[in-house]
């Protein structure tokens, strides 16, 4: 079995924390792990289990790849997608790069959390006998809650022995009330977005009900570029594909669909109640990470990543506060921050895809200070890693090491700069840093000139496969 990990949301709802640039995926919110690690790690002790192929955003695959490092894991493939097409086609790019039509695939999405993995484990043991009769398996999660912000799987009879049933409808979100119904009613599951099946199935019923999809998700397999690390649907091709869900494309149209039941503390993380609902809390139902100090406080979700939160009185409520950034919504509310997104995006604010801390494949950069005509970042470089050779058309900059060594190429000069030494880059120049040490190369990089955006650079070599 491979598992499939389809790890390309956006996460706004958890927004100012998820961002398009940093989506929840990549971020530790329940446990220490990130929320991708957490679905990579949940698989351990499962038999005959090979390498993952994880599909995800182009600009995440850096992430992707050093995250699994953590872990100690070697995709058996990145796949890159240039564009979001929704599941059914990065599925079928999947089943297109498993090498075989007979392999199972074990379709998972890269931001829930499962707290009983033994019943997990128990599941996907019955979902891939019936996917290994050419079943289509889907988990349908029982429901602890009349949940409204979920889709919903009707259950018909039995399917076989191996305790599926026939699926008898796929339901949309429904309102409250007919919510109360499908939770009295026994014979519905909430929608976990979750497959089992083999490659060929799929690509088969595929096939068989969107010929448009599979036609053009072929086209992007056969002109991918691969390299050791990634690999590259062609680009075109697949933003020509027709966007659509495996649920729209095939589970509602085929009549091998079957599902088997899931009770093992899912939750898909949704939005910020959600993530107060399987957060550990104290005796007052509080959340709070971070330096948060409150009074009088009950049932709340307080984060913060920087500065010290003090909270009198509240109820209900979430706050967030990030270096950039402070979110205050009641509970009952949270959804609505997607419409704080949409004005930041509305208003061309960076706010909506990027975090003041950005993570980049050789480090990361923190702008601590920004002006109209300079802007101050902290700089840190790992070990071995290297910036790109470019330049700028509109800024000049100066380099001053804080920490370790940096090998700086000037024009045609090689510079070697230890702690409490400096240069300067001027416009047009080109140039790179490299971090020849042991130790991560920590700087102060100050811009001045008359435009200071992320698009300012010419690139003329990268180790890591950008382009301008």
């Amino acid at each position: 079995m491979i598992p499939v990990i389809l790890s390309g949301g956006s996460g706004t709802r958890l927004w100012p924390l998820s961002r398009s640039q940093y989506p929840k995926q990549f971020l530790p919110l329940v446990t220490d792990n990130t929320m991708l690690q957490e679905t990579v790690a949940r698989l351990e002790g499962l038999p005959d289990l090979q390498s993952p192929i994880v599909v995800c955003n182009e600009d995440h695959r850096f992430m992707v790849a050093e995250q699994l490092r953590e872990q100690g894991i070697r995709a058996q493939a990145i796949l890159l997608e240039p564009v979001g097409r929704n599941t059914a086609p990065a599925v079928a790019m999947a089943a297109l790069a498993a090498g075989s039509e007979d392999e199972l695939l074990l379709v998972l999405a890269a931001d829930h959390v499962i707290s009983d993995i033994s019943a997990f484990h128990r599941a996907i043991a019955q979902a891939a006998s019936a996917a290994g009769r050419g079943r289509l398996v889907t988990f349908g999660i029982v429901p602890v809650s009349p949940e409204t912000g979920y889709g919903y799987i009707r259950r018909g009879r039995n399917a076989d022995q191996d305790g599926c049933f026939e699926v008898d409808a796929f339901v949309e979100k429904p309102d409250l009330e007919t919510a109360k119904g499908y939770l009295d009613g026994k014979d519905y599951y909430w929608n976990s977005g979750m497959f089992v099946f083999s490659a060929g199935r799929y690509l088969q019923e595929l096939e068989r009900y969107r010929p448009d999809i599979l036609e053009a998700c072929r086209e992007a397999h056969q002109g991918a570029q691969v390299s050791p690390d990634f690999v590259r649907m062609q680009r075109q091709a697949f933003i020509d594909c027709p966007a659509d869900s495996i649920d729209y494309a095939v589970m509602e149209k085929t009549d091998q669909a079957v599902v088997v039941p899931l009770d093992a503390g899912w939750s898909d993380v949704g939005s910020w109640s959600a993530l107060w609902e399987v957060a550990d809390k104290d005796g007052r139902g509080n959340s709070l990470k971070g330096d948060v100090l409150s009074v009088d406080t009950r049932d709340c979700y307080i984060q913060s990543e920087n500065k010290l939160v003090a909270a009198v009185g509240l109820s209900d409520m979430v706050v967030v506060e990030t270096d950039d950034a402070v979110m205050v919504a009641p509970k009952s509310r949270v959804q609505e921050v997607k419409q704080i997104v949409e004005q930041l995006k509305a208003a061309g604010r960076s706010e909506s895809e990027l975090h003041r801390k950005v993570y980049r494949p050789w480090g990361f950069y923190d702008s601590i200070d920004l002006g109209e005509r300079h802007q101050a970042k902290r700089i840190v470089v790992n070990p071995g890693a290297k910036l790109s050779l470019q330049m700028h058309h509109h800024r000049a900059e100066h380099w001053i090491v804080v920490k370790g060594t940096a090998s700086v190429t000037r024009g045609e000069e090689v510079l070697l700069l230890s702690e409490n030494q400096s240069t300067y880059i001027p416009i047009g120049t080109t140039h790179s840093l490299e971090n020849p040490g042991v130790i991560p190369l920590e700087m102060v990089e100050v811009q001045t000139g008359s435009y200071l955006g992320e698009d300012d650079i010419v690139r003329f070599e990268d180790r890591y496969g950008r382009s301008d």
